[in-house]
């Protein structure tokens, strides 16, 4: 028996440490270096995030990097549904994963604000999670024009989403966790939102990108 709960101990430390080091990898940073464009943590809003990298760089390289956040989410979740049945594991490993994108520890413990991750981690824990998240998200971003704005409302309804649809305590706990830390990060953001200086979505804004990152890959 204690040899079965030291190595129940064992993987599931090592699904939670796994689950860190793969939301510590920063998709926004490692596209921008491939792609051999500036780097996202000293332009625009200095966050290495898809946001951030729309801005600067357009819509290519953003989708590859919010499909790399968004994957950081989801990997690690369905790694500890496939090795361990314990609920409170896998809820941990979503949060692990979502600290690894906001204090990632191969860049100095800075990283982004874990929009993407999040999603990612609330599609893998429960597809009607995410789903929700997206939904409020557009209709959010629809009404208001605002990325930030449209994210915070989303994340805020995440624990009810979480509560309705899992009931499960050690899942609210986690999901309420992340939702704090999101907003945390997202103040400079809250504080433009007051003051009127928020960024505004723009389509234009977004193509001009786009065709600057064409010419420097002599497309």
């Amino acid at each position: 028996m204690e040899i079965i709960n030291i190595t129940n101990i064992a993987i599931a430390s090592g699904l939670v440490v796994t689950a860190y080091l793969l939301g510590s990898i920063a998709s926004a940073i490692l596209i921008c270096r491939l792609f051999g464009l500036s780097d996202p943590r000293v332009e625009g809003s200095g966050n290495p995030g898809a946001t951030n990298v729309l801005r600067l760089h357009g819509n290519k390289a953003a989708i590859l990097t919010l499909a790399g956040d968004v994957l950081k989410g989801v990997i690690p979740v369905l790694l500890a549904k496939a090795i361990c049945n314990c609920e409170l594991i896998i809820a941990i490993c979503g949060l692990a994963a979502f600290l690894g994108h906001l204090f990632p520890v191969f860049f100095k413990f800075k990283g982004g604000k874990g929009v993407a991750t999040l999603i990612g981690v609330l599609f893998a824990t429960q597809w009607i999670l995410g789903l929700a998240y997206i939904a409020t998200w557009s209709i959010s971003a629809l009404l208001f024009r605002y990325s930030s704005l449209s994210a915070l409302i989303a994340a805020a309804l995440t624990p009810v989403y979480s509560w309705l649809v899992l009931q499960n305590t050690s899942f609210l706990i986690c999901h309420i966790v992340m939702v704090i830390f999101l907003f945390w990060r997202h103040r400079s953001n809250i504080n433009n939102l007051i003051a009127g200086t928020e960024g505004k979505l723009s389509k234009k804004k977004a193509q001009e990108n786009d065709n600057d990152q064409e010419k420097q890959l002599g497309k």
